[in-house]
C-alpha cells in the first residue's frame, strides 16, 4: 500500500517548515552570539547540514523528502513515464504544502527568538552574480538529487544532500538558497537569513534556470533513466509502501 497523500503532504509541509525554522533560527542565534559575519555564517550553515540530514533521514521514506518545489518538478519530468514516479498529482499537492511550511516555519524560528512574528526582510540580494550563484547552486543539486537516485544511491541522499548545501552556502555567493519555497519563506523574516520581498522574484528565476541546467546535466552525464528499487530522495512507491 502507498502511503496516503495526505500523510505525504503533511511530512513535505512538516519538512520544509522546520528546515526553514532551522535555517532561520540559527541565523539569529549566530547574530546574538556573534558580530563576526563569518562564524555567523559558519553557524548558520552547520545547522542547516545537520537540520536537512536529520529531516532527510526521517521523512524521506514517507514523502521522498523533497522540500523544495524545484526538486519536486524535476523529479515529476524525469519520472514522469515511470509507474513507479511522482504523479502530476504528487505536485500539485507538494508545492503548495511547501511554500506554507516554508512560510511557518519562518514565522515560528521568530516567535522562538521574541522577533516580530511577521516582518518583511529588508535584505537586498538583488545583483547578477547573486542570481549566477542560485543558478550554480540549483543546477548542482538538481544534479546530485537525482542521480543519486539513478546510479541507485538514494540512500546517501541525506549526508550527501545536507553536505553539498553546507558546502554551497560557502562557495556560492548567494549562500545557496537554491529552493523556491524556503526563497519565499525567508522573505517573512527581517533577520540573518531573511531576503526581502524585491529580491525573491529573481531568485526564483535563477533557481528554474538552475533546475533546467541540472537537468540538462543529468541527461549528459547518465542519459535515460533507468529504474531504481533504492529510492529515499524520491518519491517512488516502494518507498512510501515502507512507511505505510
Amino acid at each position: 500500500m502507498n502511503a496516503p497523500l495526505g500523510r505525504r503532504i503533511a511530512a513535505e509541509a512538516i519538512g520544509t517548515g522546520l528546515l526553514v525554522a532551522v535555517v532561520v533560527g540559527s541565523g539569529i542565534q549566530a547574530t546574538e552570539l556573534s558580530r563576526d559575519v563569518g562564524v555567523q555564517l559558519l553557524a548558520n550553515s552547520l545547522a542547516t547540514v545537520f537540520g536537512l540530514g536529520v529531516l532527510i533521514a526521517l521523512l524521506g521514506p514517507v514523502s521522498g523528502a523533497h522540500f523544495n518545489p524545484a526538486v519536486t518538478l524535476a523529479a515529476w519530468f524525469t519520472g514522469r513515464r515511470d509507474p513507479h514516479g511522482p504523479t502530476l498529482r504528487d505536485v500539485t499537492a507538494y508545492v503548495p504544502a511547501q511554500i506554507v511550511g516554508a512560510v511557518a516555519g519562518a514565522v515560528l524560528a521568530d516567535a522562538m527568538f521574541a522577533e516580530p512574528l511577521v516582518k518583511f526582510s529588508t535584505h537586498d540580494r538583488s545583483a547578477g552574480h547573486l542570481w549566477l550563484g542560485e543558478v550554480v547552486a540549483t543546477a548542482g543539486l538538481i544534479l546530485l538529487v537525482l542521480g543519486l537516485d539513478r546510479i541507485g544511491r538514494a540512500s546517501l541522499a541525506p549526508a550527501a544532500v545536507a553536505s553539498y548545501i553546507g558546502a554551497a552556502y560557502w562557495f556560492t555567493s548567494s549562500t545557496s538558497f537554491a529552493n523556491p519555497a524556503v526563497t519565499v519563506g525567508r522573505a517573512f523574516t527581517d533577520t540573518f537569513a531573511g531576503i526581502a520581498p524585491a529580491s525573491v522574484a529573481p531568485f526564483l528565476v535563477a533557481q528554474v534556470l538552475g533546475a533546467v541546467l541540472g537537468l540538462g546535466a543529468l541527461a549528459v552525464v547518465y542519459g535515460r533513466p533507468a529504474p531504481s528499487a533504492d529510492a529515499v530522495v524520491l518519491p517512488h512507491r516502494e518507498a512510501e509502501s515502507a512507511a505505510s
